[in-house]
C-alpha cells in the first residue's frame, strides 16, 4: 500500500494537470483572440509581458505571506480560483481591454497559489525524495499543458470559434477546483508529512552562479511570449487558427 504522502503528491499533480489544461489551453489562443477583439501587437506584448512579470514577481510577496501566515490552503484556493476562472470569463468579454485585465488576473492567481502549493509539496516529498515527488508533479503538469491546447484545436476544428473554446475550458477548471477541495478535506495538514527538519548551512553563492543568473536574465530579456507569436501567425495568416494551438502544444 502506498503511503499517504504519495497519494497527496498524485492528488496535487492531478490539480496541476487540469489547471494547466485550462490556462495553457487559453494561452495558446490569447494572442489571436486579442487580434480578433481588435488589439494591436503592442497590447498583446503588454498583456503577455506584464502578465508574466506579475506571475513571477508577485511570488516574492505571496511566498513571504505563505511563510508568515501558514495559510497555505487559503492562498491556494484564492489563487487557483483567480487563475482558473479568469479563463472561461474571457468568453464573456467583447473588448480587448477587459480581456487584457482577465489575462493579468489569471497570472496573478498563479503567482498567489504557486509558493503555497510548492511548500505543501515539499512537506509531502520529505520522505519519498524531493526529486521524485516534484518530478511526478511536473510530469503531470506537462501532460495538462500539452492536452489543453489540443482541446482548443479540436474546438476550432469543429468550427466553434474562440468563445466556445474558452467556455469548454471551464470543465477542467471546475475539475481542478473540485480536486483541490478534496485534497484539503482529505489532507488538511500536509505539514505532518515532514517530521523533523533539515539544517542547511549557507555560504553564499559562487561566481558560476552569478554568471548563470546573468545568462538566464539575458535569455529572459530576449524571450518572445507565445501570445505575441500567435498574434502574428493569425494576423499574417501564416497558420490557420486551428493549427496555432497545436503549435503551442508541440512547444510544450
Amino acid at each position: 500500500m502506498m503511503p499517504k504522502n504519495f497519494y497527496f503528491v498524485i492528488l496535487l499533480g492531478l490539480v496541476s494537470l487540469f489547471s494547466d489544461m485550462t490556462y495553457e489551453g487559453a494561452r495558446s489562443i490569447t494572442g489571436p483572440y486579442l487580434f480578433y477583439l481588435g488589439a494591436g501587437a503592442a497590447v498583446v506584448g503588454f498583456a503577455s509581458g506584464f502578465g508574466e512579470f506579475i506571475g513571477y514577481g508577485l511570488r516574492l510577496f505571496s511566498g513571504w505571506l505563505a511563510d508568515k501566515t501558514k495559510k497555505y490552503w487559503g492562498l491556494m484556493f484564492i489563487g487557483y480560483a483567480l487563475n482558473l476562472l479568469s479563463v472561461p470569463a474571457l468568453a464573456l468579454v467583447n473588448s480587448w481591454g477587459l480581456a487584457v485585465l482577465l489575462i493579468i488576473l489569471e497570472r496573478t492567481g498563479k503567482a498567489l497559489r504557486t509558493p503555497a502549493r510548492d511548500t505543501l509539496l515539499s512537506y509531502a516529498t520529505f520522505k519519498m525524495g524531493r526529486g521524485l515527488g516534484f518530478g511526478i508533479h511536473e510530469a503531470m503538469d506537462q501532460i495538462g499543458a500539452f492536452v489543453g491546447p489540443l482541446i482548443v484545436a479540436l474546438v476550432f476544428y469543429l468550427k466553434m470559434g474562440y468563445k466556445p473554446a474558452f467556455l469548454v475550458l471551464l470543465i477542467p477548471a471546475l475539475i481542478a477546483l473540485s480536486l483541490l477541495t478534496f485534497a484539503k478535506i482529505t489532507y488538511p495538514a500536509p505539514q505532518k508529512f515532514e517530521k523533523g527538519f533539515l539544517e542547511l548551512e549557507t555560504k553564499g553563492f559562487s561566481k558560476s552562479f552569478w554568471w548563470y543568473l546573468l545568462g538566464m536574465c539575458l535569455v529572459g530579456a530576449g524571450f518572445v511570449d507565445f501570445p505575441l507569436i500567435g498574434y502574428h501567425l493569425e494576423k499574417t495568416s501564416i497558420l490557420s487558427k486551428d493549427w496555432i494551438p497545436i503549435l503551442y502544444a508541440l512547444a510544450m
